[in-house]
Formats: C-alpha cells, structure tokens, sequence
C-alpha cells in the first residue's frame, strides 16, 4: 500500500447510511489513535438532509458539538488504488462509547456475551434489486419505471440471465475478494432483476463490517458499469427484499445450539428470548416506511411472531441435526436494515432468553402466514408506529439496548413517520413517490 493518497473513514449513522471522510496520509497517521472530529449532527439529520431538532445527540442545541470517530486498524484496506478505508467507531471527549452509535451497540452485546461463555457466528443474505439505468438516469425517472437488470421476468435459482446481470455480479465479487470480505454464494432471486448475496459466517463485529462495505461495493460496481441497485425495502409494487441472519452460538468449539433430539436448551431459550422481543424489534428490523409494505402473506417475509424447525414461513427458523449447521435463521429484517442494529437486536434478543431461560410457546408446524390473532401467534406490528410504540415499551430490549438509544431511535422513527405523512408520502398507494425519492439511494 506503499502508493497510498488517502485514507477513507467509515461508519454508519442509525439509519445505515455509509459516512464518512477522506483524510491525507499525514492526516491519518496524527489521529489515527486518538480519532477524528466528526459533527454529532450526524445522528440529527435524517435521510432527506433535514435536521430532527429536538431528536439529537448529546444534547444539541445548535452549536454542533464534535465526536471521535476512532478507526479499528484491524478493518484498514485498500479500497482501490491510491485509497485505504477503514472502519470505526463514535466515541464522546471524555473517552466513553456514543451510546447510540450502532457499532458500538454491537460491541457492548458480543461483551455480554463473552460473559456468559459464549461467542456467536453470524452469516447474511443480502438481498438487492439491479436495474439497467445508470443512477443519473434513475434520477430523472424519479427512481420510477426502471429496467431490470437481466431481464423482466421474476424467477429463482435461474441460470438464464442474460450477459450484463453476470457480469455485474462477477465484478461485485471480485471486488469482495480483492478487500478480503469472504462470500459463500450468489443467485437469481424472485424478483425481475433481484439477486442474493450471502456472507460467509464469522463473528458479528466483522459481518456486519462486511455487510456494509458489500452494499458500498456492490453500488460502486452499478456506478463503473452505467447501472444502479437499491437496498429499499419495495423498489417496486412487487415483490420485496430481506436480509435473513443466521446465527449459532459456540462455547469451546463446540456448537451449543446442536442437540442429537432436535434444538438445544439454549437454542430453545434464544429462540424464547427473539420471540419476546420481536416486536420490538420489529422498528429496528424495519426501519423505514416502504419497509412495512414488504409484510404481506405468501410473498416471503415472515408476518407472524413464529418459530418453527426448518419452517421458512415463520419469523425464526430453526435449523436443527447437525452440529456444524444447527443454527438459528432470522427472517424479519428488511434489506434497508442497518447491519449493526440488525445485530444488536438479534443479540439483545438471544441474551435475554439466555440470561433469562425464556421457553419459547408451541412451534408453528404448519404454515406462519395468514394465522389470526388468538391462534398461538401474535402478527408482526405492521406500521412503523406499531413497531416504535413496541420497541418504546419493551423493557428487554430497553435493557440489552440501553434508555438512551431507544428514546433516541423511538423518537427518529416518529419524526420519519411525520415526514411521510406531511411532505407528500401516500399511505395509500403500493408504493408513493415520497419513498421512492427518499429511499431508492439510502441507505
């Protein structure tokens, strides 16, 4: 990296968006331990570049205090030639963790964890939608009526996709492999022009690193070959996108969710554990508007609070009979979702059931969708303000989570929810105008 001109800094506000700044060599060598300044504004401003007063932190009033984004070194790459990146983390002047940052979200949970004896392997699906038009085309539709990318008819597993869809996702991992971020498979998916990415398992700190450098690349490689892709929710009044998490917890090398008679006790109470905070979690899972038009029966997305052995219609689906796959896949999150907050919640969850030895209720044998309340299940909250009042009154999450993130991410999803419903967004249509302009290109 001898060639190198800069170095990147990289982190995500709450609601995924890849941030960051470009410093020089010199620059970065004389912060690179004690971090850079960055305006804890950046936690006040939401996707459509207004600022959430009232919503900030630490207590903003207007003078923009700074915060410490300090790199982890062990995530120092490089991007392309002349350019590093690295990832880092929010810290306060008085050298604590900024409590809502979402890495450091993470880090507090994977500690508790380790308390407990435990560490945890996760791996994603990334889900995304590619489209024919360059973003400055996008742009001019209104990020409507676009060209799939590799053909308009919907399908899975596919192999008939035409020229230009391969060669897009050849690049996209090549680029993974040339910054070291380890894949294990990519495919068609169900919707016209929608692929799945999935990340190799490793710890939590390090997929959801690569789950957001992985959405970096893959619109880099749309921007070299003149097309775009969207991690929104619903591109289209078709079908919507996930990013499904699996998890599996390891205690002396050993995978303790693996039992020869079927899920483990811990397996069971993790899963008792997610069930109890699921719809809190649902606002975290769930971020933005358009990502509650992806809950709708028999289209994928789970639509009920539900577990079940090798049930794909339930919310959580247990993987059970091998003790190097035995796992727990975790179907809720949209595809817009923060990666880090995607795991917070996932962790927040499995902890409280551990740490509380919560039974989950009857598994769901037959199929999740379209049961009714009172039949064993309860639905996922469908409205971002189901999902917030949820998270704002559940005390798990307010626990594993802390006061101060939730009071803070409570308030950012009421301030969305007002800006749909006051500057355009149509609760009405399968898909409004509003959301397209404001969700296409973030996060």
């Amino acid at each position: 990296m001898s060639d190198t001109r800069a170095v990147r800094l990289e982190a995500t506000n709450h609601d995924g968006s890849f941030l960051g700044k470009n410093v020089s060599m010199t620059k970065f060598a004389s912060g690179k331990e004690s971090g850079f300044a960055f305006a804890d504004i950046l936690f006040a401003i939401d996707l459509g570049n207004e600022i959430v007063l009232g919503d900030a932190f630490p207590d903003w009033r207007g003078n923009l205090h700074d915060i410490q984004l300090v790199p982890d070194l062990s995530t120092l790459v490089e991007w392309k030639p002349g350019l590093d990146s690295v990832i880092g983390d929010y810290w306060l002047k008085d050298g604590t963790p900024v409590p809502i940052c979402p890495r450091n979200l993470v880090r507090k949970l994977v500690a508790r964890l380790a308390v407990l004896g435990y560490t945890a392997t996760v791996a994603v699906e990334i889900e995304a939608t590619l489209f024919e038009e360059s973003v400055q085309e996008a742009r001019k539709l209104g990020y409507r009526g676009l060209t799939p990318l590799g053909g308009g008819t919907g399908a899975t597993y596919h192999l008939a996709r035409s020229k230009d869809w391969i060669d897009y996702m050849e690049a996209v991992v090549g680029r993974l492999d040339s910054v070291g971020i380890a894949w294990e498979a990519w495919t068609d998916e169900a919707a016209a022009g929608q692929t799945e990415l999935n990340l190799a398992p490793t710890d939590p700190i390090t997929l959801a690193d690569s789950w957001a450098r992985t959405r970096q690349i893959m619109r880099e490689v749309a921007f070299d070959q003149g097309h775009t892709v969207t991690f929104m929710a619903k591109p289209t009044a078709g079908y919507g996108q996930g990013a499904h998490l699996n998890l599996s917890l390891q205690r002396d090398g050993e995978n303790r969710f693996f039992a020869e008679d079927g899920p483990s006790p811990l397996m069971r109470h993790a899963v008792g554990g997610l069930l109890a905070t699921m719809e809190g979690n649902t606002s975290l899972a769930l971020p933005q508007i358009t990502s509650y038009r992806r809950l709708v029966d028999f289209t994928g997305p789970p639509t009920t609070v539900s577990w079940g052995v090798n049930n794909k219609t339930a919310a959580v689906r247990a993987i059970t009979g091998h003790p190097r796959y035995s796992r727990l896949e975790y179907r809720l999150p949209g595809a817009d979702v923060n990666p880090y907050l995607a795991l917070a919640g996932v962790l927040a969850g499995v902890l409280a059931g551990i740490e509380r030895g919560i039974e989950p209720p009857e598994q769901v044998t037959d199929m999740a969708w379209c049961l009714p309340e009172g039949h064993g299940v309860t639905r996922i909250p469908d409205t971002m303000s189901k999902a917030g009042a949820a998270l704002d009154a559940d005390p798990l999450l307010r626990e594993y989570l802390g006061d101060e993130f939730v009071g803070f991410w409570v308030a950012s999803r009421r301030w969305e929810w007002m800006e749909f419903h006051t500057k355009g967004g149509d609760p009405f249509a399968e898909l409004s105008q509003w959301e397209s302009t404001r969700y296409f290109e973030f996060p």
